[in-house]
Parts: structure tokens; sequence; C-alpha cells
């Protein structure tokens, strides 16, 4: 393994980059994957090199970490590659391979931005390398935390005690950080009100949090609440709210991608 010539982005956005996995293993996802997103990093898993072909023209400061090993021969990764940088130049490379040979290696070596990582080592041995890597590449533009948006989703609620009773709520958008929220009815909360005991669901996970609210305004006739959460609020609750903003961003991406 090897980062060669790491260059600095001079072009990152606000948002930072997307950073895609083509045809990853398991140790790769369950392994590399699961770190970037708990670093806060954007990593997607992409399961179809054509389509993501012709997505990525929509993301050209994205890194694309690609397994030769899968679904065609060095050659035919080379010309796809290749053509990928012909329409998008500013793409970054980082592979994959269980191969010695070391014409697979010769063959990329012009395009390895990013790291080429032998797929027999241990993953876990490459995350600190891939996150230097990153942090040279600026992949995470000016952002600090990733953030869901959750207005579509059916399953994204939060209710809590208050004055007696019990509000219930649709979460807006959520990150490690905080959530905006609207209530069914507006319980009229004043900036830096503490509210404990705030239960959140996404999906299928349930969270307990403790929250400062932040600020509100109005929004298409509905008063929007922001909260963050307090420094009480459990760790193990930020590594679960993570992990569902990354599957919700997956979700998101698979529909043009895989």
């Amino acid at each position: 393994m090897d980062s060669k010539n790491v260059p600095q982005d001079s072009n990152s956005i606000e948002s930072g980059k997307k950073i895609f996995f083509l045809y990853p293993t398991a140790p790769i996802m369950n392994q590399i994957i699961t770190e970037l997103i708990q670093h806060e990093y954007e990593a997607y898993v992409a399961k179809n090199h054509t389509r993501l072909a012709r997505v990525i023209k929509k993301f050209p400061d994205s890194i694309i970490y690609v397994n030769v090993d899968e679904n065609m021969p060095i050659n035919e990764w080379e010309t796809w590659i290749n053509d990928i940088l012909t329409v998008t130049p500013s793409i970054k490379f980082g592979f994959f391979s269980s191969s010695i040979d070391g014409e697979v290696r010769k063959k990329l070596n012009n395009n390895i931005s990013c790291g080429f990582f032998h797929l027999k080592l241990d993953m876990n041995q490459y995350i600190t390398t891939i996150l230097e890597v990153l942090e040279l590449m600026n992949a995470k533009g000016k952002r600090k935390y990733l953030r869901a948006c959750t207005e579509k989703e059916i399953n994204a609620v939060i209710n809590m005690p208050f004055g007696g009773d019990f509000l219930n709520g649709t979460i807006k958008d959520i990150s490690v950080v905080g959530t905006s929220c609207v209530f069914k009815h507006d319980p009229e909360l004043s900036k830096n009100s503490l509210l404990k005991d705030i239960q959140l669901r996404l999906q299928s996970i349930l969270l307990k949090v403790e929250a400062v609210i932040f600020g509100s305004r109005e929004v298409l006739g509905e008063k929007l609440y922001v909260m963050l959460y307090t420094q009480r609020t459990d760790p193990d609750v930020r590594v679960k709210i993570r992990k569902y903003i990354q599957m919700n961003l997956q979700h998101k991406m698979d529909l043009e991608i895989n």
C-alpha cells in the first residue's frame, strides 16, 4: 500500500466531497466505511460501475475507491477510469486489489491519488492512512457534520414530556449535534429552554436525548424548532445517529447509482 502524490484540492466545496467505494468487500464496508462515517465523511457503496460513471459528472470533486478485482479485467478498468477522467478530470481515485502482479499496479499507477491497498491484509490497518488522505484532500470541505434531511420520511418522529402531557412532532433534519423539527401543536418553546427525556424515532431506531432550544423560525406556516443536544447525551446515541444518517444518504444515492 502507498498513497502517492496526494494533492491538496483547491476546489473543495461547502458540503465536502462524496467518497464512493465501488464493489467493496465486506471488510471494506464493515471496517473502513463504518469508520469513515463515524469521522463524518460522506461515504457511499456503489455496485454498478456503469451507472456510477454516468452520475459522477454531477459530483466532479468526488473520490472513488475501486476494487479492481471485481467485475472486469484490469485492462477494462483502465479504460473505464480513463473515460471518466476524460469527462471529469477532477475525480480522484484509490484502489483495492488482492493481486501481487506488478502489472496491475503499473496500469493504475498514473491514476493513484488516494492510495493502493491490498485486500488480503486487515482493513483496520488502512483506516489511519485513508483518513490522512481524506484530510489532505479536504474531503469534508467547510462542513463539520453530516446531516440527513428527513422531512419526507414517514418514520422520523420526536416526542417528549411537556407541561404534563406529551408533545409529538416530525423530525425535518438531523445531525450528530442536533435536529430540527415541527410539532403538531406549537408548544411555544423559548430559546435556551432545556428539554429532557426527548425520544427520537428514526425508522426502527429509538434514541433518548437531552437538548436545548437553539432557535425557531416560521417555515411554510409551521414553526420549525432547532435543538442542540447537550453534552450529557450518551456517546452511543451519536454513533447510532451517524449510522442512521449514512443509511439515509445511501438510500437516496442508491436511486441514482445502484
